[in-house]
């Protein structure tokens, strides 16, 4: 197999430049790797996937309590999911794994990454796109996530954006204290956190993933004073890099 380095798509953004790239890792047999690089920093690697599946695999894993009866609304059918961060769309995808998912709406502010999954330049791109169930929408998650309306009101389905949901899943910043922009601290307090909360059904989850090797005592005491309970599972993967393992935290909160 021939080396491989090719950079898919090099756009401006309003936070900076984003790539997307693709290559072959000699180290690892020439393994394909997507990549995203937004500035001097690379934002994610098709290489280390495992908490991003895992959000939504616990997320979703943590609904299995639900009492649809008890939802107010005639869509008891199945669950209607938010996943703020469509990236590489593998927590997207893990959530359309679940038979009980009704709808996705997958929120992100960059036109780029959106498109690189409409193009089908990004492995999973094809299948998001054509699940009926899956809704990619351009758009600022925590502007919508924090605003007074009774649900997420975006999206083409009028109906799905006005009622609550079942889930929430998170991944766009680093960590709760570490973010993609400056801008996006303030939803990490009490007032924004709450806002959010409102959109969910009574028993749904809030989910979010972080770079955290440990999970932070201080962002539990914080999801503590809004929801009835929360947890912090630490998600261990291979690292073939280094032959060790590495990890990162998924925090899950029941409305």
């Amino acid at each position: 197999m021939n080396l491989i380095f090719e950079e898919l798509d090099f756009q401006e953004t309003p936070l900076g430049e984003i790539s997307l790239r693709k290559r072959s890792e000699p180290r690892l047999d020439n393994k394909l790797i997507y990549e995203v690089k937004m500035n001097e920093e690379f934002l994610m690697s098709s290489l280390f996937i495992e908490a991003e599946v895992q959000l939504a695999k616990l997320g979703l894993n943590a609904l299995e309590s639900f009492d649809f009866s008890k939802s107010n609304t005639e869509n008891n059918s199945g669950y209607d999911v938010i996943v703020g961060g469509l990236g590489l769309g593998h927590t997207a995808f893990e959530a359309l794994q679940n038979p009980l998912l009704k709808s996705l709406r997958v929120i992100d502010v960059m036109e780029p990454v959106i498109r690189w999954h409409k193009e089908g330049l990004v492995p999973l791109g094809n299948e998001l796109t054509a699940d009926v169930r899956c809704e990619l929408i351009l758009a600022d998650f925590f502007a919508v996530a924090t605003t007074d309306t009774a649900g997420f009101n975006v999206g083409s389905n009028s109906d799905i954006s006005e009622n609550k949901v079942h889930a929430v899943l998170l991944d766009i910043d680093h960590t709760p204290d570490f973010w993609l922009s400056s801008s996006n601290r303030d939803f990490y307090t009490v007032n924004s956190l709450s806002a959010m909360a409102d959109k969910i059904y009574p028993n749904g989850i809030f989910g979010l993933w972080s770079d955290e090797r440990e999970p932070s005592s201080q962002f539990i005491d914080l999801l503590n004073q809004i929801f009835a309970s929360s947890e912090a599972h630490i998600v261990e993967f291979p690292n073939p890099y280094t032959g060790k393992s590495s990890s990162n935290t998924v925090y899950l909160a029941r409305k």
